[in-house]
């Protein structure tokens, strides 16, 4: 409805002009000449200016104020123009982009594509690198291609190579399922957000605007299933993003009204809770005890009706295992028991989402006060915690750019942009860096489906955020 819009706005205008200057000319001409006005020549002159003019308020109208709220500067009326054009071009790049799988533990289609998009970045100027992780890791490295400049803040930009789709996933290629979704693996998470990004820049480099810019494209290739420790995985990262003003990412957008400003964080937990080992006739007694399994059963409940009703935090006790013995094995447990023996062991992993680091370390001391008291008779209990990804916490820099965007997006006519509730999105990239810069995310390409088989793309909406990105990006480096 955009470039839909703004094409008729550049259509009524030359053609009002046309029309007004033609008609004017002819008055003149008659008037000066002595030529009767024919009344016929008068309705002409009357419908051509005003009934065209009434008709277009009225499909103004029919469409929404979108043409009506169109003030962006003629620099970057001409970036939309040329994104506009380029698009058949951009969508071939996805569609090549999405054909090749690139799961986390897919170290070769991972480095496929990152070379695929360095050679892109190499053609628009910019100087690029592979960052190497060690070998102990398992993970492919990470792509990054930047510039400096002199003027205006200096901005981060933020991708990934992966997706969630590994090897042994069932083929989903790109293909356009109608006229306004593709489909194929990654193609919402993220490879369009990845085009998105790459072709805004593009845009901007056409028109030299890039000339004395500071910014850094930074493309993980694990940010589906990061490499540990992540204090390795994401040194380099992190060291870089603290050389900047800005970090914008470009993980899925809801639509075009709505940004990221706030991600949730996640971290691990394991509780590990011991029981007397006896026949299970004498549970309860007092030499028994109520073994394991009771004790974990009564702190879970006891977690979930304490900590269940805080907004933006949640716990979820992913795997247990109970019985006499337990072994930890990857990815999992192995257990041994009987049902006339009391387990004297039991063990749960979970995690544990927040919004900010004070409540993680609220919930965390919770946690600790209430698996460690009031235990039942014979059990005791001990919980311990391990980092993960932090939170992105919402804040004033944040807000600030979020009012930058939402301006954008009133200019080029779709109307305000809000940021999401924290609460619905899950931890990311953006979130090791969170605490050292101003962010946002949510920039990249609009659909629906992430992660799971059929993901789609909007591709009515993906020519409108690239030209959101740009102008976003144009902005922030002449400030």
């Amino acid at each position: 409805m955009y470039k839909f819009g703004l094409q008729i706005e550049q259509l009524r205008h030359q053609e009002n002009c046309q029309l007004k200057w033609k008609n004017f000319c002819s008055f003149i001409y008659c008037f000066l000449t002595g030529q009767r006005i024919t009344l016929a020549k008068s309705l002409n002159f009357f419908l051509n200016i005003y009934m065209k003019k009434f008709l277009f308020m009225l499909l103004l109208s029919l469409t929404g104020s979108q043409i009506k709220a169109q003030t962006l500067s003629e620099q970057e009326q001409k970036l939309v123009s040329y994104i506009n054009k380029e698009i058949p071009n951009n969508l071939a790049l996805l569609k090549e982009l999405v054909d090749i799988n690139s799961g986390t533990l897919n170290l070769a289609g991972v480095k496929k594509v990152g070379h695929i998009l360095q050679k892109k970045f190499t053609k628009i100027g910019f100087t690029t690198e592979w960052i190497n992780l060690p070998d102990s890791l398992k993970r492919a490295g990470h792509l990054v291609a930047y510039k400096k400049g002199k003027k205006g803040k200096k901005i981060l930009l933020i991708g990934h190579l992966d997706t969630v789709f590994e090897l042994d996933t069932p083929a989903n290629p790109y293909s356009q399922v109608n006229d306004s979704t593709v489909t194929g693996q990654g193609v919402n998470d993220m490879k369009g957000g990845d085009v998105i990004l790459l072709a805004a820049l593009n845009a901007l480099e056409h028109f030299g605007l890039l000339k004395d810019a500071t910014i850094t494209a930074y493309f993980t290739g694990d940010e589906e299933k990061g490499g540990n420790p992540r204090s390795v995985a994401r040194a380099d990262f992190i060291t870089r993003a603290t050389a900047h003003d800005i970090a914008l990412g470009f993980e899925g957008a809801k639509g075009l009204n709505t940004v990221v400003t706030g991600r949730r964080g996640v971290s691990s937990w394991k509780l590990n809770v011991l029981g007397k080992q006896a026949h299970s006739a004498g549970i309860f007694g007092q030499s028994a005890g109520y073994g394991s399994v009771f004790e974990t059963a009564r702190i879970l409940d006891s977690l979930r009706t304490v900590l269940s009703a805080e907004k933006y935090l949640s716990f979820n006790p992913g795997l247990i295992a109970g019985g006499t013995e337990i072994r930890e094995i990857p990815g999992g447990m192995e257990t041994v028991g009987k049902d006339n023996i009391i387990a004297s062991s039991t063990l749960v992993e979970g995690d544990l989402r927040f919004l900010t680091e004070a409540q993680k370390n609220t919930a965390r001391a919770t946690m600790k006060r209430i698996t460690g008291t009031n235990n039942l008779p014979g059990t005791s209990a001990e919980i311990s915690f391990s980092d993960g990804i932090p939170s992105m916490e919402p804040t004033a820099g944040n807000n600030k750019l979020v009012e930058i965007i939402s301006k954008i997006g009133r200019d080029m006519g779709i109307g305000e942009i809000k940021g999401d509730d924290p609460g619905s999105r899950g931890a990311g990239d953006i979130s090791y860096i969170a605490k050292y810069l101003d962010c946002m995310d949510g920039l990249g390409a609009s659909g629906k489906g992430a992660h799971a088989p059929g993901e789609t793309m909007n591709l009515n909406e993906f020519p409108v955020l690239i030209s959101r990105a740009a102008i976003l990006i144009y902005r922030l480096t002449r400030e």
